[in-house]
This record gives structure tokens, sequence and C-alpha cells, in this order.
């Protein structure tokens, strides 16, 4: 599978990561709550004491609230606490990567950023980066110290931040890691209309615009244009999606989800995708 350079942290990642826990071969990715969970722990303490382990990647600024719930702080104190706790669970001196999930509290972005700086600075985390960042709050936290990397929503669904945010990445040298290149399943090929419609009344695709008309019937066309393509590469609709948002100058990887270990070969192969113009006008729409 094809490696790239993290934007200016010297890390050598793979193109295509998975989920929570492994950035490709190349290492480890999740934050607080259902994606830390205790196998991810165990397989991470189990390689910790190898020469050359996997990258670890975390996220902080989501603490635990009461009765299950989630907070949101970019507090220095409380950030401590998340990189800490990881550490401890993890059984490790550092990890490779600490980022702010959250730009929330929006007020708290300057000392959360901070915080961060003096973490990477005591030698907790290697390189320090933010996840849903706009062009305003990368720009504040590039004030106090380079921001190393950068995670975004990014799919042909969701193409909002081709505009400011990573011409803006790719001015600065900031490594992109995209998230969600599959739209949450969506273009996956496997999401149909009636899976859809059969998904529990709690399920929170069901309150999602992207699962519901009139938008679902243009995304199932999408896919319909995906899996033309991918036919013609032996491959699938998601790993075509997910090979299309590597196709962006400003993108370095992009993590995708899996439930089972067989879902993981057929998305792989995104990484050494390359499209023809006449490929990427059908899967646009363009052609």
């Amino acid at each position: 599978m094809r490696t790239t350079q993290l934007g200016p942290t010297g890390m050598e990642i793979t193109r295509v990561g998975f989920g929570a826990w492994a950035l490709g071969g190349g290492g480890f990715e999740w934050s607080w709550g259902s994606q830390e969970d205790e196998d991810s722990i165990a397989a991470i303490r189990a390689i910790a004491g190898l020469d050359e382990r996997p990258y670890v990647f975390t996220k902080g600024g989501q603490p635990p609230g009461p009765n299950g719930t989630t907070l949101h702080s970019l507090q220095r104190d409380s950030l401590r606490r998340e990189l800490e706790g990881s550490l401890t669970r993890l059984g490790l001196d550092a990890v490779d990567l600490y980022q702010i999930h959250w730009p929330v509290p929006d007020k708290e972005i300057e000392a959360g950023w901070a915080a961060l700086v003096e973490f990477r600075d005591e030698g907790l985390t290697r390189h320090i980066g933010v996840s849903n960042f706009d062009v305003d709050q990368l720009s504040r936290a590039q004030r106090i110290a380079p921001v190393d990397t950068l995670q975004p929503p990014y799919s042909l669904i969701d193409r909002e931040v081709e505009a400011e945010i990573l011409p803006f990445a790719e001015r600065e040298g900031i490594g992109v890691i995209a998230y969600s290149p599959m739209s949450s399943g969506l273009l996956t090929g496997s999401m149909t209309r009636e899976r859809i419609e059969a998904l529990p009344d709690d399920d929170w695709r069901k309150r999602d615009p992207r699962f519901r008309d009139p938008e679902l019937a243009r995304h199932l066309e999408l896919v319909e244009r995906l899996r033309s393509v991918a036919e013609r590469h032996g491959t699938t609709p998601g790993a075509v999606a997910a090979a299309w948002t590597l196709r962006h100058p400003a993108v370095d990887a992009a993590i995708v989800g899996f439930r089972r270990p067989d879902q993981v070969d057929p998305i792989v192969v995104a990484a050494n995708l390359e499209f023809g113009e006449d490929e990427v006008a059908a899967i646009e729409g363009s052609a």
C-alpha cells in the first residue's frame, strides 16, 4: 500500500487508515469514548514494547461527563487529564499525535492550543493537530504555534472544505487526514433505500438529511456512478469514494470505517487506485 509523509511531522503513514484503531499499517488512532475499547488498548499495549511500534494518535477536548454524557472542554487541565489517562491505559510514555477533537467551546481554542504546545514540549506527545477547525480557527491556532495536522470531514457528498480549508492547509504545509470519505457508509454501495428504512427509529441516520429524500435519491444515484467505475477496476464503490478524496493535493490520507475483518481488503485498494479524467467526470456527474 502506498505511503506518504504526514505534513511536517516526518511520519510516514499509509494513505488509507482504519477508523479508530489502525491508521493503515502505520498507526493507531482514536478518541475518548466508544473508540477507546479494551481490544484496542490491548492491541497497542502488545506492540508498545516493540522496537518499531505503529504510530499512536489520539484526541482530546471531549471528556466524559455524568451519566454517560460527553462534555466539551479545551481547558489545559482537562486536556492533560485526557492525554495522561490515555497514556496510562495504553502503557505508553508519549503518543505520536495529540489532536483537539472539536473547536468547542470556540472561546477556549487559544487556551487549548497553548496547552497542546506545552504537552509537546514536555514530551507527552510528539506532534499536535486539530480536527474540524475552519480557516479562522486554524489561523488563531497558527498565531500561537504551527498546526502539524488537520482532520476534516471530506467526501463526494461533503465537499465544503475544498473552498477554503484544504487550500489553506496546503499553503501552510499542514498535514491532512480526511475522515468519513464514504459519508458514514452511504457511499459503500451496501446502503440501500430498503436497508435505511429498516434502521431502528433511534438510529441517528434516520434523522440525518443525507439519508432522507430528496438528498438520499441523489446520493444513491452517485453510488451507481461509483459502482460503474468500481467495476472497471475490479473493486467496490466505497474504495472508489475513498480514492477520490486522495486525489486532492492537500490530502495525505483518509480514514475509513469497518465492522468486520473481511471489509478491510476491499477498502485498502483505495490507496493505489488512479482514475482517468473520464472516470473522474463520471464519478462527479459531469460526464
